[in-house]
């Protein structure tokens, strides 16, 4: 069974970084894509970026430029470091494993982390 635990998620004003944390368990994470999503309230979950096994990676429009989605096999660890932040990036953040490369999620999803963007 694989376990993820996100971490790193907090209060930040506009335009200042975060950077979040994925700690694997349980899996073969070298050979696994892993993800990260966002849902705000009232809102759906959305995919936000997503790296493969082979460190390549893919982001969502939205995004694009200001986040960056890194791995560590050695530590099975995921991170999202943000930068640039604005009050829509406002949401409960979600590492997952094993998200297909259109960015379809797997089926095992971290608790969540929640980040906030205010002044």
């Amino acid at each position: 069974q694989v376990q993820l635990v996100d971490s790193g998620g907090g209060l930040v004003q506009p335009g200042g970084s975060l950077k979040l944390s994925c700690v694997v368990s349980g899996g073969i994470f070298s050979v696994a894509a892993m993800g990260w999503y966002r849902q705000a309230p009232g809102k759906q979950r959305e995919f936000v970026a997503r790296i493969s096994a082979g460190e390549g990676t893919f982001y969502s429009d939205s995004v694009k430029g200001r986040f960056t989605i890194s791995r560590d096999n050695t530590q099975n660890t995921v991170y999202l470091q943000m930068s640039s932040l604005q009050p829509e990036d406002t949401a409960v953040y979600y590492c997952n494993y094993g998200p297909n490369p259109r960015g379809i999620p797997g089926g095992d999803w971290g608790q969540g982390t929640q980040v906030t963007v205010s002044s």
